[in-house]
């Protein structure tokens, strides 16, 4: 038999999207469901989850590191052909059936409903350590309000400047020793930061009252937290843009190197930032169409977000290309002065040729240009009697502009270089306070949602649900408030979400496109909005977004294989970053995460099927009974038929 398509508001016989005698397990699950006030707040919701930190500081590191403009181009040909299909349908899937995560893949099949479950999971995964980015913004918006800022210059201790912070710089022993107080590596625990848990307890917090009442409070914070970032861009931009070498940092994003494109690793890194970008597989693209009345346009709603997604992304690296572009030109020139110092006082010490010596003014050191320094390097560097640096620009904006090192030593370091550095820096961690706000309110609802549309008792005590899942994030996340926890958040971040996220991107796509069937589900969205979308959906979905999630998949594992995991540490003795490999019971932990977000799809499987098998049991029992039965009139008593509602329950009891 065929499967039922999908409901309509219609469909008065169904309950929650089941029949008969699913619909009679399905009937305590809440009836209605909340809807947006305005289409503005269902877009300020969806934008503010899909940008997040990730805009800030990983797009414009991958950009820059893989090609520039050709990077761009070819992130721009992957979010068409695999991103924006594969996040038109979570939208139309959510849309349509009006539930979360799991109730969605329990519609299609209960086999599939741990699908749902995985993504929960993955959910709180992601949201222990993405509030703990969040305490550390907080911690840094609170030391903001000084003159100068703390991290402006090493501390001393007694008459002498504390050779750690001597060693490295400000910003960075700011960040390892007074922010984190790091250890040496992750087999060090060390003790709790006091700081850092009252930030935790402050950002658990403020979740919690943004979701207190679900998406009727969480919008109204988003009002701020989604609109306020965009207005801290643009006025860094045109603050960057005025700042000298703001506009080498740029030339130097957008150069394009189009060879990168004959490297796999660049379309894995491609494929993997479009598909966390638009925050596909979470759960919160569902719960947060489902919301929507019917008729919805997710079609032109799946390109808007993207869209948008994609210009925030552009716009947060020119920001971060300006301001570093200035940072980096900064300590070029420095670099300069310093070798023209020297070149001069080893040339009047009768110590260099003078037909090495340069051919233009260095007598004025801070007045010679970086290229003319550079092209008279490259020609008589090497012959000089004694040590000369390359001041190369492009290699000094390279340091530490991935991740946390981007936001909290580069990026910081640079802020505190500009007139009114305070303002500056409040402005910038309160830009990714909110950044984060926003993508946590849409990890929690991803969370909150599927648990209370499958479960009433959850449903009639969402309030507590709320507080209680705060709680328990804010007690499990003290792990990462250790000396250690900078070593875990790596771990979670890469890790905890990457391969499992993939994994159920894969089971969702060939749920709909093959088990549900790809014509079916567009029959349903033709039903939902009144026209068909393009048939080239139906190829995209069954070959070319499946085939690249599968070869996703297989690059990533493969990566993790042949090239040991490791984890960026703080080398106290030597005040600088070093690259060690996870020791044997972390790998261990990561084994355990990806397993245990894996675990419920099969767990949902093997629940369904002896579901079903003992149902079919039960059902062949009594019609054996039946036909057993004999009356004393020697008159045939047929087996009871299977009723209609019978047969269309065990239909939605198989897959398709």
């Amino acid at each position: 038999m065929e499967k039922e398509p999908l409901p309509t508001d219609d469909d008065k016989t169904e309950v929650n999207g089941y029949t008969g005698e699913e619909s009679q397990q399905a009937s305590s699950e809440p009836p209605a469901r909340a809807g947006w006030n305005s289409k503005i707040e269902y877009f300020l919701a969806q934008v503010g989850f899909s940008v997040g930190l990730g805009n800030v500081w990983r797009f414009p590191y991958l950009c820059h590191q893989n090609g520039g403009g050709a990077f761009l181009l070819l992130y721009v040909m992957l979010m068409l052909v695999v991103g924006i299909p594969l996040f038109f349908l979570e939208l139309a899937a959510g849309q349509a059936i009006r539930q979360g995560s799991i109730g969605v893949w329990r519609y299609i099949s209960p086999r599939l409903a741990g699908i749902g479950y995985s993504s929960c999971v993955v959910c709180f995964f992601v949201a222990l350590y993405y509030n703990v980015i969040l305490a550390w913004s907080l911690f840094y918006l609170g030391n903001s309000f000084q003159h100068p800022l703390p991290w402006n210059q090493c501390p001393e201790q007694g008459n002498l400047t504390v050779k750690e912070c001597e060693k490295s710089s400000p910003t960075s022993y700011f960040w390892y020793r007074k922010a984190l107080n790091i250890t040496d590596s992750i087999d060090d625990t060390g003790s709790f930061n006091p700081y850092i848990v009252c930030c935790l307890l402050a950002a658990w917090t403020i979740v919690c009252l943004g979701m207190f009442k679900g998406i009727k409070t969480s919008v109204k914070v988003m009002y701020f937290s989604s609109i306020f970032p965009y207005v801290v861009l643009i006025c860094f931009l045109v603050r960057g843009l005025m700042l000298d070498g703001a506009l080498e940092g740029i030339s130097f994003m957008f150069y394009p190197k189009v060879e990168i494109w004959a490297d796999l690793q660049v379309w894995r890194q491609a494929a993997t930032q479009v598909f966390f970008a638009l925050g596909l597989g979470f759960g919160s693209i569902i719960a947060y169409s489902s919301y929507n009345p019917k008729n919805n346009n997710c079609h032109r709603d799946a390109f808007t977000v993207s869209a948008i997604n994609f210009l925030t992304s552009v716009l947060a690296t020119l920001v971060v290309f300006a301001v570093l572009g200035f940072r980096a030109k900064g300590k070029v020139m420095e670099c300069v002065v310093s070798n023209m110092n020297e070149l001069s006082e080893q040339y009047h010490s009768g110590h260099v040729d003078e037909n090495l010596m340069p051919n233009f003014n260095y007598s004025v050191p801070s007045s010679v240009h970086v290229q003319r320094y550079r092209a008279w390097f490259k020609e008589h560097g090497n012959n000089v009697p004694f040590n000369l640096t390359d001041c190369d620009l492009e290699q000094e904006m390279q340091k530490g502009v991935e991740g946390t090192g981007l936001a909290f030593i580069a990026f910081t370091e640079a802020m505190s270089l500009l007139p009114g550095s305070p303002f500056w820096s409040a402005l910038f961690f309160l830009m990714l306070l909110n950044l984060g706000l926003s993508t946590m309110f849409g990890t929690m609802e991803g969370i909150l949602a599927p648990l209370t549309d499958r479960f009433k008792t959850l449903a009639n005590n969402k309030t507590k649900l709320t507080i209680f899942s705060c709680i328990i994030g804010f007690l499990i996340g003290l792990l990462f408030t250790q000396r250690c926890g900078n070593y875990f958040v790596m771990m979670f971040d890469d890790y905890s979400a990457t391969l499992p996220l993939i994994i159920v991107v894969v089971f969702e796509t060939f749920s709909v496109s093959w088990l549900y069937g790809a014509d079916r589900f567009l029959d349903d969205i033709e039903a939902m909005l009144g026209w068909r979308p393009s048939v080239v959906y139906k190829y995209l979905w069954k070959y070319v977004c499946l085939l690249s999630m599968l070869g996703l998949l297989g690059a990533t594992t493969i990566r993790m294989f042949i090239k040991r995991p490791t984890y960026m540490a703080w080398n106290q003795a030597m005040a600088s970053e070093e690259h060690l490999p996870y020791p044997g019971w972390a790998l261990a932990v990561l084994a355990l995460l990806i397993i245990i977000a894996m675990m419920p799809v099969p767990v949902a499987l093997v629940h369904a099927v002896l579901k079903e098998m003992t149902k079919k049991i039960s059902r062949d029992t009594e019609n054996g009974e039946y036909s057993m039965v004999s009356t004393d009139d020697k008159c045939d008593t047929p087996v009871t038929e299977m009723t209609e509602v019978d047969q269309r329950s065990r239909t939605f009891a198989s897959f398709c």
